[in-house]
């Protein structure tokens, strides 16, 4: 009989030990696809690509190839607010028509960084939390660069300045 009950306490064990086995497995794969979802979120959307002069095929009635220039790095800066100051960060990529001009943009990157943040550091803060302000400021910044490069090149060179990024803390 004593065998008997030792037995009979084996097998209603084992049912919960199957059942905490289960629960151990779930968690785990839980956790391994929350962990692997996370990872591909964060470093899925590095920004190595826009290092690189991306280029973009619009047909024109004139044919000519639109290209577009990103910014080597994104414009970081602050700015004088009514209650504290804000940190500004405005990624930039200058449009283009022409390998030749892309050319010319790349060569002139430094003489560019200057304006767009001359710009951009004399923008106000009120006016840059709303849409009207970033689309007066994106405006800005083109005449500006268009009038740097004018009286370098003798030519507008950029088309449109485009914000592919803008953070303000």
């Amino acid at each position: 009989m004593a065998n008997e009950e030792s037995l009979e306490l084996e097998n209603t064990d084992t049912p919960k030990s199957k059942k905490k086995l289960f629960i151990f497995i779930g968690i785990g794969v839980l956790v391994a696809l929350l962990i692997g979802g996370a990872l591909w979120f964060f470093l899925g959307s590095s920004d190595e690509s826009s290092s690189e002069a991306v280029e973009a095929v619009v047909e024109t009635p004139s044919n000519v190839v639109a290209s577009y220039v990103p910014m080597p790095r994104p414009f970081l800066f602050n700015l004088p607010g009514p209650d504290r100051a804000r940190l500004v960060e405005i990624k930039v990529q200058l449009m283009v028509r022409g390998s030749d001009d892309e050319v010319l943009i790349q060569k002139h990157i430094p003489l560019i960084e200057d304006a767009l943040l001359t710009t951009f550091s004399s923008s106000d803060v009120q006016k840059l939390s709303t849409q009207a302000g970033k689309d007066e400021a994106r405006q800005l910044a083109l005449l500006s660069v268009q009038n740097t490069l004018q009286s370098v090149t003798g030519r507008k060179v950029v088309e449109k300045v485009l914000f592919t990024g803008f953070v303000m803390q």
